[in-house]
């Protein structure tokens, strides 16, 4: 993920042998320059912007909840759960909303109250946004009240997060059968890989062959870390006889330069938007739909959460959450069953 990042004066960029450096020079450009001192290599990490701020005298800060936020994206290498890089980034995306508002405020000053009144006023027109934040910043503040000991109370404590009304929704059975009748290449492989694996697009452009083992294929997830065992069903085997055997990815991109090479998450995306626009029929559809349509099929099939959980990777309460619907409809047609024998 590319960030904008504005220099401040006195810094100036260096490119040299396909990398870039930074340095501070206090005066540079005239008669009287000041010493050039290297700097560290990444501008979005806190030691980058302490040590400039060493070197013009400014005093440290360690109270602030912008420096709160500087020591947790400095742990982040040493933690015993690791972070992924995507939520890493996540993370860092909406902690920066936070220091820019509380950036220079105490952070033992900081109060549920506080919180509360800028989740409603970010939540009022975009609920998910103010949800991100709040999923950030709560998971900071509980590294702080840790053996860190910077924080002795949470912020967030009693905090809601925005009720989601829909979340990503299964395919439907129309849009199922279009797909199936109509996409090719890439899309096409993509689907059946998303629809009877139940993993993430930034999962299914990684499986290959090499990920194979006899009926069942395995990745580790790149989200979360977790490895699940995917069993092959007999869709997606009897697509799978027309792939060839070779080293990389199922999915490679199918046109232009890079034509061979393999997909990313986005060219994916890219490549899946631009035929959906030209298909009212996949209106609403995503790919994380396809991860619904997988729980709920298996579900509809008898299998349990934690089998479920085993086989797509899901937590057993998301599993329950994507099979709600479907249980809901198993349970009204028992009902009815039992209704009709009873009234036999």
């Amino acid at each position: 993920m590319s960030f904008k990042i504005s220099l401040p004066r006195g810094v100036h960029r260096v490119k040299s042998r396909g990398r870039t450096y930074y340095y501070y020079q206090e005066g540079r450009g005239t008669v009287q320059p000041g010493a050039r001192i290297r700097l560290p290599d990444d501008p979005r990490q806190p030691e980058f912007w302490a040590m400039i701020n060493k070197i013009e005298g400014v005093p440290e800060r360690t109270d602030t909840i912008g420096a709160l936020i500087d020591a947790y994206i400095a742990a982040w290498p040493g933690l015993r759960k690791k972070l992924a890089p995507s939520t890493q980034d996540y993370y860092r995306r909406y902690l920066a909303v936070v220091k820019k508002i509380w950036g220079n405020l105490p952070a033992a000053d900081l109060m549920p109250a506080d919180v509360e009144a800028l989740i409603v006023k970010i939540g009022t027109e975009k609920p998910g946004r103010a949800n991100n934040i709040l999923y950030a910043l709560r998971s900071m503040c509980s590294w702080a009240r840790g053996p860190v000991g910077h924080l002795t109370t949470d912020p967030t404590h009693g905090v809601k997060t925005y009720q989601s009304n829909e979340g990503h929704k299964p395919w439907t059975p129309e849009q199922i059968a279009f797909a199936e009748m109509n996409f090719t290449g890439v899309l096409r492989r993509a689907y059946f890989l998303a629809r009877y694996t139940g993993q993430r697009a930034s999962d299914i452009v990684r499986l290959g062959w090499t990920d194979v083992d006899g009926e069942t294929l395995s990745l580790r997830q790149k989200k979360t870390g977790v490895r699940p065992v995917c069993p092959i069903f007999p869709e997606l085997a009897a697509e799978m006889t027309t792939w060839e055997k070779r080293p990389g990815p199922f999915l490679l991109q199918g046109v232009g330069k890079s034509a061979g090479k393999p997909i990313s998450t986005n060219q994916l995306w890219k490549v899946f938007d631009e035929f959906r626009g030209k298909h009212p029929e996949l209106d609403g559809a995503v790919w994380h739909g396809l991860r619904a349509n997988a729980v709920t099929s298996l579900r509809r099939l008898g299998y349990t959460g934690p089998q479920i959980s085993d086989a797509i990777g899901l937590s057993v309460e998301m599993v329950e959450r994507y099979s709600r619907h479907e249980d809901k409809k198993a349970g009204a047609h028992s009902l009815l069953r039992d209704y009709r024998e009873r009234k036999l």
